[in-house]
């Protein structure tokens, strides 16, 4: 961001907080204790300035926001002890394909392009057969309450604005294929089935939803998600760690484009893909 969109950016985020307050600018000069007219000319000058680093520090004081929202360093408004709490939060993750947490974190964001690294298989795309058959030992969850509600995911892919990319392991797909790792056992019928089905709403989808295949041996990522640019969370089992602050969503998104850049099998490839595995399920 260069000086003169931070510049605007401020002066957005200042006329922000003091509208929130109610106040008027007198009142905001007589609390930072400065010039009226210093403050009457960062909110209204028509070429937006930043303050000196004074004039910031007790701005964002009397005010009682962070100066690096104010500056757009940070999403969060309040100052530093509230930031880190705000910016860093661990939260429940349901042993269930639809997590509460990640439908609210997706509402929050709606037209915004969400990126995903799923732990194994994409939730979104199973059917009820392997639903059961995952969720058979589940202990929060019974596999017919995972499959009453996996609509909701499908219903984010039919949303008009949906910009979702997945990323996944080649080898995942193709252990699920051969009924290898937390799928042995599973009959071949069923992977057949989930497999034909996964790549006909890949093609349905498509582009809205895109999922790209990238060698283990090559690239590695743990499972998280990126909401746009509001929030990043990773996957720890059991749990998410989620971060709010700039930096590291863009570090993440980042992660999944270099994923994307490494892929073996890209979006548009990717029905034909799973079909082709399909048809090996003996």
């Amino acid at each position: 961001m260069d000086k003169r969109d931070r510049a605007a950016l401020f002066k957005s985020r200042l006329n922000e907080a003091v509208a929130r307050l109610g106040w008027s600018q007198s009142r905001l000069a007589i609390a930072a204790g400065l010039d009226r007219s210093t403050v009457s000319q960062l909110l209204g000058a028509e070429e937006p300035r930043l303050p000196s680093g004074q004039a910031l520090g007790q701005i964002a004081g009397a005010l009682q926001v962070s100066a690096d929202w104010l500056l757009g360093l940070s999403n969060h408004h309040g100052v530093a002890s509230e930031i880190l709490e705000q910016a860093v939060q661990m939260t429940e993750a349901a042993w269930h394909p639809v997590d509460e947490q990640v439908l609210a974190w997706t509402s929050e964001v709606p037209g915004a392009k969400v990126r995903h690294v799923p732990s194994g298989m994409p939730h979104i795309f199973k059917t009820d057969a392997v639903l059961t058959f995952e969720y058979s030992e589940a202990v929060v969850r019974t596999p017919r309450q995972a499959i009453s509600d996996s609509e909701a995911q499908l219903a984010l892919l039919r949303r008009p604005e949906t910009d979702m990319e997945i990323a996944v392991p080649v080898q995942v797909v193709e252990a699920f294929a051969a009924g290898q790792w937390q799928w042995s056992g599973l009959d071949a019928a069923v992977r057949r089935e989930q497999l034909e089905r996964m790549a006909a709403d890949l093609s349905e989808f498509y582009p809205s939803a895109r999922l790209y295949a990238y060698d283990l041996r090559q690239r590695y990522s743990v499972p998280f998600l990126v909401f746009g640019q509001q929030r990043v969370a990773i996957y720890v089992g059991q749990r998410y760690l989620a971060f709010t602050a700039p930096h590291y969503i863009q570090l993440m998104a980042r992660h999944f484009d270099d994923l994307v850049r490494a892929a073996v099998v890209h979006g548009h490839e990717a029905s034909d893909w799973v079909a082709g595995l399909a048809k090996t399920v003996k």
